[in-house]
């Protein structure tokens, strides 16, 4: 659906698997509300991202009643999202409580889409035990995202641990020469495990997709 300031892809789960998500980040509430409304008249249901609890509030009562929010990841749903499917094939690892936001992005974005996941947290290499109590959970699940600031260890060491397919999701925790998660980023694009498949910092939302594309591929070849 085309306007004079967003032109929307309603065909764009045909295509890939997965619906077009409104990334709020820079858009004003009067776009959102456009936008919002458009997707309302089509019928559809939306994910909203980088939807800030102060730009939440700026919305009507009315919109905000159509919006399930949420602030520790900052997305919302509008409208219905999709039935969750049975199956848990998805895990969501966080090295520390500091990347619970980033994890809570993923999280979502996999509830909107139907699928169900499995949230193990706090299990950093600073207490490799931690992870090492939980290695035979861990490796039931055939995909595992992976979360971790500082160094950017924790998806190398997984990955050297389990055979699931690994998503590496550096955050932008740590101080100094952490970067803003650049050294995260650059440890897991670097890392001496075969087959890690590595996001964007912060970028929760594009590891969940990752994740469900894995999946869609797979079912399609049984």
């Amino acid at each position: 659906m085309k306007s004079t300031e967003f032109n929307l892809d309603f065909k764009r789960e045909e295509r890939t698997g997965l619906s077009e998500a409104i990334f709020c980040g820079g858009k004003s509430t009067k776009q959102i509300n456009a936008i919002l409304e458009a997707i309302s008249k089509a019928g559809r249901s939306v994910l909203l991202t980088h939807l800030t609890s102060d730009k939440f509030q700026e919305f009507s009562i009315e919109l905000k009643s159509c919006i399930d929010f949420d602030p520790s990841s900052n997305t919302g749903f509008f409208s219905t999202p999709y039935p969750l499917l049975p199956s848990k094939n998805i895990a969501i690892i966080t090295a520390g409580t500091s990347d619970a936001a980033v994890a809570a992005e993923a999280a979502r974005t996999l509830t909107f889409f139907g699928h169900r996941y499995e949230l193990i947290q706090d299990i950093g290499v600073a207490g490799l035990w931690r992870l090492l109590d939980r290695v035979d959970e861990i490796e039931k699940f055939p995909i595992i995202i992976v979360v971790a600031g500082m160094d950017g260890a924790l998806p190398t060491v997984i990955g050297g641990l389990v055979s699931g397919a690994i998503i590496a999701l550096p955050t932008s925790v740590g101080y100094g020469a952490a970067e803003s998660g650049r050294t995260a980023l650059n440890a897991s694009l670097t890392s001496c495990t075969a087959g890690i498949v590595v996001v964007n910092i912060d970028n929760g939302y594009g590891a969940a997709c990752a994740a469900i594309r894995m999946l869609t591929a797979a079912s399609r070849s049984n």
